[in-house]
């Protein structure tokens, strides 16, 4: 995840600029000061950061940091960096998460700020390697025994290295073939102690085959299976391996899920290519798909051509595994392809404040950014590393196929929705042409998902009160894709029910007669004196909210980016704490009268 730099004052602010672009980071600012993203109240934002794991980096002293996270901290395996810097940038502490992250970072920032990193962590300050956090491609099996082997090492013993680990090699720990403590690097299943941690390179590739709606249990207990066989570890795993046409198949993805890892897809002519090296070559394969193997080919491709077959094809009732080692670690973003994932994300009407924290989260794990280009200018400061794909306002079918088209490709695509994706907006469509068809294979097995977002409606409301307390519906005033006749029906149901009324696309540039009908069909069944908000460029620069009387709604002061909600019969206009509300009662009077 993206780190978050979060600046209090204008001198912390022109070293966060320079934070956030040293770590690809996100400018956090204190209102009034400028940056990615605005905040209010410093202590409810810091701690929504740290609960959802992103690394944080603070222009601020390190104990207001302390003081506020303090009730929080539980488990230091599990929580995000923390570091402080001095708004000058000539200190940088890592206070939480040195073994996560935070040392690192820290030397980063001291690099590139001139500063000093002030690490504390005893093995990081002594050695210059934190035992409990293995580099990149590597995984500790006994993490619980690192603190008592470091203990050894800074009291003055001597480590015995076992099997190949560079980075161990050739960090500071004193080494000696008699040392007291061992360090072991394998890809076997071996268990640890208190003098020993056992480390695994990520060098094994499970390929997987499997019928079509395969138990996932059944698929999991042949990985598992396959790997006690060979007395190989779990955690040496890189990925899990299989042809394109199983990009889908939930108890494939679901294995690479329990071993935690990603799941890698080849093209079946890809995988022929592998079949002098197959030790189970099957016709019936080849006569299905185009190659002669799934499971070992695949575990073969990903392993790369130094790789070798350390367990052949097993099978059960309706799956197959094998599994290849790799010479190195394996990289498994570099071999095969992803599954692809298009998330529809609705960003709500354009305020950071009204981001979701899940819709912060796909934007930010994103490769491909796609949509209208207002929309994808109003999130530029989530993710600047995204590719953008922009397309003009009405393109909208060309826009979610481009999307999907991405995703196919092993892209993770995020398509950009204003307000909620599913009401009135592209998540319909996305379904529309997944049952169209006409998609590539990989487009049609790509992940889907749905993100909500606040809608307009939603955000009018809060603004103005709570004119939605009572039944509601939104009406949508276009005729581009409904007729007008349905439309009209609509309205007139509407105000037979009585119901509060969000219009959405009131107008535009050529449509200037439907809003002024709905006015009048509304008026015949609701005073003249029902209060209407009227709601513009909602959460951006020049928003604008008023309220008027049905009566007196002007629809020549509508424009395209304005949101109509019109009250029901029963709202109601207030004055309290200042200022006006309109609000719907919902019955409570009823129900205090029964009580």
């Amino acid at each position: 995840m993206r780190p978050a730099v979060l600046a209090l004052t204008e001198a912390g602010l022109a070293t966060g600029r320079r934070v956030s672009a040293l770590l690809g980071g996100e400018l956090h600012a204190r209102e009034p000061l400028a940056g990615d993203v605005p905040f209010r109240d410093f202590a409810a934002h810091l701690r929504s950061l740290f609960a959802a794991g992103r690394p944080i980096v603070g222009l601020c002293a390190a104990g207001i940091l302390v003081r506020v996270l303090a009730p929080l901290l539980a488990d230091k395996r599990a929580e995000p960096p923390v570091l402080a810097i001095s708004e000058d940038g000539a200190s940088i502490v890592p206070l939480l998460g040195g073994h996560c992250g935070a040392n690192d970072l820290a030397r980063r920032l001291a690099a590139g700020l001139g500063g000093h990193a002030a690490i504390t962590t005893a093995g990081d300050a002594r050695f210059g390697v934190a035992l409990d956090a293995p580099p990149p491609g590597w995984v500790i099996a006994n993490p619980h025994d690192a603190k008592p082997v470091m203990a050894s090492l800074l009291a003055g013993a001597s480590a015995r290295l076992e099997g190949d680990a560079p980075w161990l090699a050739e960090s500071g720990i004193p080494v000696a073939d008699d040392g007291a403590v061992r360090l072991v690097a394998t890809v076997a299943a071996q268990a640890g102690d208190a003098a020993t941690l056992v480390y695994h390179p990520k060098r094994l590739v499970v390929g997987l085959g499997s019928e079509r709606g395969a138990a996932p249990a059944e698929i999991a207990g042949l990985v598992f299976d396959a790997l006690a066989s060979a007395g190989l570890a779990a955690g040496a795993v890189a990925c899990v391996a299989s042809v394109d046409l199983k990009a889908d198949e939930p108890g494939i993805l679901a294995a690479a899920d329990t071993l935690g890892v990603p799941a890698r897809f080849f093209a079946a002519a890809r995988l022929e290519a592998e079949t002098p090296r197959l030790a189970n070559p099957s016709g019936v394969v080849f006569a299905e798909i185009g190659c002669h193997g799934v499971a070992e080919a695949a575990a073969l491709a990903a392993a790369g051509p130094a790789g070798e077959l350390v367990v052949p094809k097993r099978k059960s009732a309706r799956a197959t595994c094998a599994v290849a080692l790799a010479p190195a670690p394996v990289d498994p973003r570099a071999v095969g392809r992803a599954r692809g994932r298009l998330a529809v994300v609705g960003i709500g009407p354009g305020s950071a404040d009204w981001l979701t924290p899940e819709a912060r989260r796909l934007l930010e794990e994103a490769d491909a950014l796609v949509g209208y280009g207002l929309y994808l200018d109003l999130i530029a400061g989530v993710n600047q590393a995204a590719e953008r794909f922009t397309s003009d306002l009405g393109a909208e079918e060309a826009r979610v196929r481009q999307a999907l088209l991405l995703a196919g490709a092993g892209r993770s695509v995020a398509l950009v929705s204003s307000g909620d994706a599913g009401i009135y907006a592209l998540a319909t469509l996305v379904f529309e042409c997944l049952e169209r068809g006409g998609l590539p294979d990989g487009a049609r097995r790509a992940e889907v998902m749905v993100s909500p977002g606040i809608s307009a409606m939603q955000a009018a409301a809060a603004r103005i009160g709570a004119p939605l307390g009572h039944d509601f519906c939104a009406i949508s005033l276009s005729d581009l894709l409904t007729d007008w006749a349905a439309i009209e029906a609509r309205i007139r149901a509407a105000a037979e029910a009585d119901f509060v009324v969000a219009f959405y696309n009131p107008v535009s540039r050529r449509r200037r007669t439907q809003l002024a009908a709905a006015k009048a069909i509304l008026l015949e069944r609701r005073p003249p004196g029902t209060p209407v908000v009227i709601a513009r460029n909602l959460g951006r620069d020049g928003e604008r909210v008023e309220a008027v009387t049905l009566a007196d709604l002007d629809p020549e002061r509508i424009d395209m980016l304005t949101l109509v909600l019109v009250g029901a019969s029963s709202s109601r206009r207030i004055e309290a704490a200042g200022r006006s509300w309109i609000y719907t009662p919902r019955g409570y009077a009823k129900k205090r009268g029964a009580e």
